[in-house]
């Protein structure tokens, strides 16, 4: 059986309950056991009642659902809902595909769905779970390191829209999230490239030594060293733990964890849901925001430059497609975190120390958006 890489474990709190996150990593054997997974062993103390609907998608299915689905079905009744893989099916029409699996089985309020994948899978297995009957358990597996790190802890949960990302969506916990380290060695290198985006994104924003630690481990997590990947997702989980239990609604502090995303979301809207990884856009929406501040005074050349070395080292883009400036504006206009008509946006005081705000030059901001207006980034 697996068992925990850090035994001293984390916890999140919230104001509805709390919950464990698991870091493990299964053996080879363990993997290709249907009989004794592991990975079903660790979440069923987290089922409440006898119904269970596994929402997965066609690319995680037959990797690992036999190993989760058949230890669970005999103790459970067990349903499977299979969904397009993809961002761009992160949509109304996937979610009503999720009700009708647990309309068709007379699932009640006693289901408990399980989100096996990652974060598209995860958030929106979440949503399900958050308006189903108003409301119903649900556990997160998730399968990418992007997942692990950042979308399958605190809460989030949620669909896209046409004119914005994850417009429509609920705030609604988990029981628990188990992160299996071993689901990494399936994870195609451009996926892992946009999960280190996230990795990276906590270390700007919360921790310089981080920075530093990530410059050095960097080629071993690109060569799926599990051991290091698994210190890298404590302690993002750790960092998004500590925030959740501060602003669990993201009235305040937790906003600082979308640094690099209001950027980041113009490219994923305007180029179409999943032409871009969240994590690709991510990182050039970083160093937008990192531009910005430089202009503003608060980073160095230098600085700007080490953000830049440290995205291009884990093979990640560090500058935009070409998106007229008003086009990238308007879509800004969407998001959430606007206020009082106004963009507020998340920047660097300096490395490691983030600050959300509005008092900035709007030619600034247009400068930066500019800078990069005919000059297209291929993906």
């Amino acid at each position: 059986m697996a068992t925990p890489l850090f035994h001293d474990g984390l916890t999140v709190h919230t104001h509805s309950h709390d919950y464990p996150i698991v870091i493990t990593e299964q053996s080879s054997t363990e993997q290709n056991s249907t009989e004794q997974s592991a990975m079903a062993q660790q979440i069923m103390p987290y089922i409440t009642g006898r119904q269970v609907l596994i929402v997965t998608n066609e690319t995680i299915a037959p990797l690992y659902l036999a190993a989760l689905e058949a230890p669970l079905a005999k103790q459970f009744i067990v349903k499977v809902c299979i969904l397009p893989d993809g961002e761009q099916y992160k949509n109304q029409t996937s979610i009503n595909q999720i009700y009708d699996a647990l309309m068709a089985e007379h699932f009640n309020r006693d289901v408990t769905l399980i989100a096996l994948g990652g974060g598209v899978i995860g958030d929106m297995t979440g949503f399900a779970a958050a308006s189903f009957m108003r409301g119903v358990n649900f556990i997160q597996i998730p399968t990418t390191l992007l997942s692990q790190v950042d979308s399958s802890v605190g809460g989030k949960t949620g669909i896209n829209h046409a004119q914005g990302k994850n417009m429509i969506g609920a705030f609604w916990q988990p029981q628990m999230v188990l992160a299996e380290m071993s689901t990494l060695k399936t994870l195609p290198a451009r996926e892992l490239s946009a999960g280190l985006a996230e990795v990276i994104k906590y270390a700007l924003i919360m921790d310089a030594e981080f920075l530093t630690w990530l410059e050095h481990n960097l080629p071993a997590m690109m060569a799926l060293d599990l051991a290091v990947l698994g210190e890298a997702v404590k302690r993002c989980c750790q960092y998004k733990a500590d925030v959740v239990a501060q602003d669990e609604r993201e009235s305040g502090v937790r906003a600082l964890l979308n640094f690099g995303h209001t950027f980041g979301h113009v490219i994923e809207t305007h180029e179409g849901y999943g032409n871009w990884l969240h994590g690709e856009a991510v990182a050039v929406g970083m160093v937008q925001a990192a531009e910005l501040s430089q202009k503003i005074g608060w980073l160095t050349s230098e600085d700007v430059a080490r953000i830049k070395r440290i995205l291009t080292l884990a093979n990640l883009p560090i500058a935009p497609p070409a998106i007229d400036v008003q086009t990238a504006l308007d879509l800004m206009g969407h998001d959430k975190k606007v206020k009082h008509g106004q963009i507020r946006l998340i920047l660097l005081k300096s490395l490691g120390d983030a600050v959300l705000t509005n008092d900035f030059d709007a030619e600034l901001l247009t400068d930066v958006l500019s800078q990069h207006s005919s000059s297209e980034r291929q993906i």
